[in-house]
């Protein structure tokens, strides 16, 4: 079993947040988003979406795929541990 993803907000926090010195809220305002968006992403919340990908992306000197996928591996992972025990059965032509 793979081991659990980091989220998006996570990374946001510990990897840009707290070295560049930066509130949760002068990010929000620097990216012309309400507080709320930011705060609800960094504490796992809310998933980032791709308008927010693409803000942090030209701000933060990343891609709007590396916070997409970020995301998307963490929400495969949810899916993937909610859907366990789910028997499906591949379709198969006639």
């Amino acid at each position: 079993m793979a081991s659990k993803p980091t989220l998006p907000g996570e990374v946001l926090l510990e990897e840009f947040l707290e070295p560049l010195q930066l509130s949760q809220a002068a990010l929000a305002k620097h990216i012309e988003v309400d507080y709320k968006v930011i705060n609800r992403i960094v504490n796992g919340r809310s998933s980032l979406t791709p308008d927010v990908a693409f803000r942090l992306s030209k701000v933060l000197g990343t891609t709007p795929e590396f916070w997409l996928n970020l995301q998307q591996k963490f929400d495969v992972y949810e899916a993937e541990q909610r859907l366990k025990g789910l028997k499906l059965k591949p379709i198969r032509a006639s």
